[in-house]
């Protein structure tokens, strides 16, 4: 037994060769097996043996890195594409407001072109006006538009838009100026139909889209469809202007009048651009002086001043003579 735990133990601890020796040893083989692969063929197919199996063991330790990479690109592909998703939503609606306020420019373009045309059939001068406010009260159709004695306005003014009359001017002030609708249930408007020449008065019910004749004959040639127009009585409104068109005719043969509703031919509640008619020949620098004058002139009587005429001035030292003699 002593042996055997000798030997076990000049096995474990026993001095073996020196280490520089062992490192000679395997530079010798190194140096040998680079030369045998350089000069022969034979290691190759080992080679490949070899590759093959450090291919799996490669595969394996790579694994972590790959897995890692992985799912660190599935986080920022999600990020990126929530970032792009709320880009791309932005943008979409930027380029939903520009196609809206395209689509208003376009609307805006044909409802001007059609007051230009308009403008081009009305013989009497016109001007274009814009509407800024409308009257919060729902019993009184009233419009404010962006013209007013400093560019001629008066009061009694017609005022149409690219369809037909839709009121008359009210109220002016220097730089605006009130508009009364037609169907403001306090105004009327003598008209003529179009196909007969029957003469009725027009009034307003307070309903923007309905206009009543009132005193029509149960008898009279009235039909539906018929256009109405303004007969130019009352020296308020033009001869000749589209004011309504006929809608409905009731008969009650117990009622010595027919009932006749009309819808007015202008869009009162859609129109923002309009035109005030001038129907005299004064020039607009003319219009506004006396809009100022007859605008002085009030204010005079609403300060209880009188006007008193200028003294005539005479223009030379021989007028003031000769006005002695």
């Amino acid at each position: 037994m002593q042996p055997t735990k000798e030997r076990a133990i000049n096995r474990l601890f026993g001095k073996g060769p020196a280490l520089g020796g062992r490192l000679l040893v395997l530079v010798v083989l190194s140096a040998a097996l680079m030369v045998v692969d350089a000069r022969f063929s034979g290691l190759k197919q080992f080679r490949a043996a070899m590759g093959l199996v450090l291919m799996e063991f490669y595969w394996v330790t790579d694994m972590p890195v790959r897995a890692w990479n992985t799912v660190s690109a599935q986080f920022t592909s999600h990020s990126e594409l929530l970032a792009e998703n709320e880009k791309l939503k932005a943008e979409a609606l930027l380029m939903q407001r520009r196609l809206q306020r395209l689509a208003a420019l376009t609307e805006q373009n044909v409802r001007l072109r059609e007051l230009l045309n308009s403008a081009a059939l009305v013989d009497d001068e016109v001007l274009v006006s814009e509407l800024i406010g409308v009257d919060p009260n729902p019993f009184s159709h009233r419009i404010i538009i962006d013209k007013g004695g400093r560019d001629g306005v008066f009061l009694g003014q017609p005022v149409l838009d690219a369809r037909g009359l839709m009121g008359q001017v009210v109220e002016v002030m220097p730089y605006s100026s009130r508009v009364l609708l037609l169907t403001d249930n306090t105004h009327s408007i003598p008209v003529q139909i179009n196909r007969n020449g029957l003469r009725v008065i027009a009034t307003g019910t307070g309903n923007p889209e309905s206009l009543e004749l009132r005193h029509v004959a149960d008898t009279a040639d009235v039909k539906e469809g018929d256009l109405l127009v303004s007969s130019g009585l009352g020296q308020r409104f033009p001869a000749g202007y589209p004011v309504a068109t006929v809608k409905e005719v009731i008969h009650d043969s117990g009622q010595p009048f027919a009932i006749v509703r009309a819808v007015p031919t202008a869009a009162l509640n859609r129109s923002r651009y309009l035109l005030l008619v001038f129907t005299d020949g004064r020039t607009a620098e003319q219009r506004a002086a006396d809009a100022a004058q007859a605008q002085e002139e009030e204010d005079r009587k609403a300060a209880g001043e009188t006007s008193v005429p200028p003294a005539q001035v005479p223009e030379s030292p021989a007028d003031a003579v000769e006005e002695a003699r």
